[in-house]
């Protein structure tokens, strides 16, 4: 069994998507942790702001097919891949930390994913897995979120 922490997002109906989502997380892979929601603004594109979380799961299932699994999960919630990366989306989950694995695969799929250093990824991870130690930096979430410059730390927590 091998513990993966996800990061999950939306800015089109978030609140709804959100919520979707991690009922199929939960009955898929029974009980989760999961972080406050904090909104921020998006990062790479002008768009509405993101409602941002992370999870942690329990899985049996190789990262590859995790990372598939959770592409259907996406595509299930009306993510459309006939647009640019960096724009609006219903759904979108990442696969941040595999255990202690690093690995590069098929498509955009990273472990550890680049985006941890940036607040929407960090800040709810640091949440719920703060002596979870970055396989290739050496260093707890919690040291990496408390290097994190305040000034870059755009989030509000709200409720989901």
């Amino acid at each position: 069994m091998t513990r993966a922490w996800l990061s999950l997002g939306s800015n089109l109906e978030p609140e709804q998507n959100l919520r979707a989502a991690l009922r199929e997380l939960r009955g898929h892979f029974g009980d989760i942790i999961v972080s406050p929601v904090y909104r921020f603004p998006a990062v790479g594109f002008d768009g509405p702001d993101f409602l941002n979380l992370a999870a942690g799961i329990d899985t049996d299932l190789g990262v590859n097919v995790l990372n598939d699994w959770l592409h259907a999960l996406e595509d299930r919630h009306g993510r459309r891949r006939d647009v640019p990366r960096f724009s609006s989306r219903t759904f979108d989950v990442d696969i941040v930390l595999f255990g202690d694995q690093v690995l590069k695969g098929p498509g955009n799929l990273e472990i550890p994913r680049p985006e941890l250093k940036y607040a929407f990824v960090l800040k709810p991870l640091a949440d719920i897995a703060p002596d979870v130690l970055h396989p290739t930096l050496g260093k707890t979430i919690a040291q990496l979120w408390s290097e994190f410059p305040a000034q870059k730390d755009h989030s509000e927590r709200i409720e989901l």
